[in-house]
């Protein structure tokens, strides 16, 4: 039902009700004042005749048949619907002049002896009372009237309705007719109305289909000044904003259709695994290389917490993310993890948070690269390495090897032309072997394939293990270790031997260079910029000066039987674990050798990411 349809009904509702309030005020306004008047000129004609019937009984017969006459034509002039006036005795009932009736032989038609008799007395008590009744079909009033002239007798005048209602019907018929006539002339002219002042609306709500449709390049006539016309001009400035917002949602929308394509294609046909987790380590999301690395499928993965971190490396977890929970940004961390099966991969794993406008960290994004073939490739890198290391060294050990046995030869040939063996000659060709076997053991060292394998340590723990094995050699050449290790975790993610290994040969270095003994001074801290700095100073005879910038290359070295390959191997185990070393000396007062090594941050707290 439209607004026009319901607008016209209701007005011609409420104009309905209150025609028929209005006609029900004023018919029972004309009913009060006809039967008002109607009962003031009963009264009136009661007491006239009651006047003329107290006149009439002075008389003689003659004069009194007169005064019938006269009454009758009195009460036919005033009354014309009275059908007979009675005056009676209500106390004996006895009628005393029957004055005038309708129809001569229907006299007393309309005697009601009980009724009459009691209201009769009431007229007698009251002076005037009147009630109303019907007979054969038909509706009287009967008036009772009664004064000093009249007592103890009482005037009954009988009253017909009828053509008083009539009366009545005729006015509220020509009141229908009125008010229905009225009722369409509103209803025509509340509809008309209603047309005319939905004409904006329709214009308004035409427009507002447009904007619905996403046309917004149509706009609304304004002609006016009225409220519908401001609500026009409001409706055409949002569509006109509606147009421009639209046209930038459009522009963004594409934007990001691209830009998800472009992830999801990057995401999806990338080689490295990336999966998203949130800060219970629940996984969001994965791409395809996550599946074929770990051999979950994305509905086995999504939702679920799967147990990607090993055992032996979940506390190293736990300190990344805490990490990354303070805000730092973390480096690619080579590490193991598990796949379904159980394997345990090499993998280099970079982990980074994920905030929300407000800044807040909602999960974690980890790329994993599966390191097996990389490392297969870097062993095989190393080999190489090491032969041209070992190609290299090949002209100086032959060099070095040479010496000794042209002095064993020297000693041969002596002793088969003299047949005599020299013990003296025997000890100095026994050193010369010694040097030649020190000489191809260091050279093993470097051609001997070793497995690298990194855990979290803490370099206190290791150091303290190492001097624990030096510990009887240097009580021996009269040296004494003197540490100060910091109260503070110095954890550091290493091959535990390889390290022990640097250490051992910083340490008998430090031994050798005090041949009378003396004491090797060990610093162990925790830097501010999460380094772990290892610090050994020896009292010993120093490194020259120009010696210095050599110390790592092979056969160069201070000792008189050193080859200068352990320090080589030291550098390249601490390049291997992202540190540093260096060596500061100075002849007759000491060498120092500074390590540093970054530092892992111990905290046994934090959600573990896809653990």
């Amino acid at each position: 039902m439209s607004f026009k349809t319901k607008f016209t009904i209701s007005i011609s509702l409420l104009i309905m009700v209150v025609f028929v309030f209005l006609t029900i005020l004023n018919e029972s306004f004309v009913n009060r004042n006809i039967w008002h008047e109607n009962d003031r000129m009963l009264k009136q004609t009661s007491e006239q005749l009651a006047l003329v019937y107290a006149a009439d009984q002075k008389e003689n017969e003659a004069t009194r048949q007169e005064m019938k006459a006269i009454i009758k034509g009195i009460v036919q002039g005033m009354q014309p619907y009275i059908k007979e006036f009675v005056i009676f005795n209500p106390s004996n009932e006895t009628v005393g002049t029957a004055a005038y009736a309708s129809d001569e032989e229907a006299f007393h038609h309309f005697r009601e002896t009980k009724e009459d008799q009691a209201y009769g007395h009431a007229a007698l008590a009251n002076g005037y009372v009147t009630r109303k009744f019907t007979m054969d079909g038909h509706n009287y009033v009967k008036s009772y009237y009664s004064s000093s002239e009249l007592a103890p007798s009482v005037l009954m005048i009988v009253y017909d309705t009828t053509p008083l209602n009539h009366i009545l019907t005729d006015r509220r018929n020509r009141s229908f007719i009125y008010y229905g006539i009225t009722l369409a002339v509103v209803l025509t002219c509340s509809y008309l109305m209603a047309a005319l002042m939905l004409r904006p609306i329709k214009q308004i709500i035409w427009k507002i289909n447009e904007v619905s449709l996403g046309r917004f390049q149509s706009v609304i006539k304004v002609k006016g000044h009225d409220e519908f016309s401001l609500l026009a001009l409001k409706v055409n400035a949002m569509s006109q904003n509606l147009s421009i917002y639209m046209d930038k949602l459009r522009k963004a929308f594409e934007e990001n259709r691209q830009m998800k394509e472009y992830l999801e294609s990057f995401i999806n046909h990338t080689s490295d695994a990336i999966h998203v987790a949130d800060l219970n380590g629940v996984i969001i999301q994965v791409n395809l290389a996550f599946e074929k690395l770990f051999e979950y499928s994305a509905e086995e993965a999504v939702g679920q917490h799967l147990q990607l971190v090993p055992e032996n490396h979940r506390m190293e977890m736990r300190l990344i993310i805490q990490s990354l929970m303070e805000g730092k940004v973390l480096p690619a961390q080579e590490t193991e993890r598990m796949s379904k099966s159980g394997e345990i991969i090499p993998v280099s794993v970079s982990t980074s948070a994920i905030r929300d406008s407000s800044g807040t960290i909602q999960g974690f994004a980890s790329i994993t690269r599966d390191m097996r073939s990389r490392n297969k490739m870097e062993e095989l890198l190393k080999r190489s390495e090491k032969l041209t290391i070992v190609g290299e060294l090949a002209a100086g050990v032959a060099h070095e090897i040479r010496n000794p046995l042209t002095t064993l030869r020297g000693f041969l040939q002596i002793q088969r032309q003299t047949s005599q063996m020299n013990p003296e000659h025997t000890n100095l060709m026994l050193s010369e072997l010694d040097r030649i076997n020190l000489i191809v053991g260091e050279f093993l060292i470097l051609s001997k394939p070793q497995a690298t394998r990194f855990t979290s340590k803490d370099v206190r723990t290791v150091f303290g293990e190492v001097l624990s094995l030096l510990e009887s050699e240097a009580h021996l050449r009269n040296v004494i270790f003197k540490t100060s290790f910091t109260n503070q975790a110095c954890i550091v993610s290493c091959e535990e031997n390889q390290l022990k290994q640097v250490f051992i040969n910083v340490l008998k270095n430090a031994i050798e260079a005090m041949p009378s003994g003396g004491n090797v001074h060990i610093h162990i801290a925790l830097k501010p910029e999460q380094l772990v700095a290892v610090t050994i100073t020896d009292e010993g005879v120093g490194i020259p000066e120009d010696m210095l910038p050599k110390i790592g290359q092979p056969f160069v070295t201070s000792k008189e039987s050193g080859t200068g390959l352990g320090m080589m191997i030291s550098h390249r185990i601490i390049q291997s674990h992202n540190g540093t070393m260096d060596i500061q000396s100075q002849l007759q007062v000491g060498t120092t050798v500074a390590i540093m090594l970054p530092a892992l941050k111990e905290k046994r707290t934090g959600a573990i990411l896809g653990a």
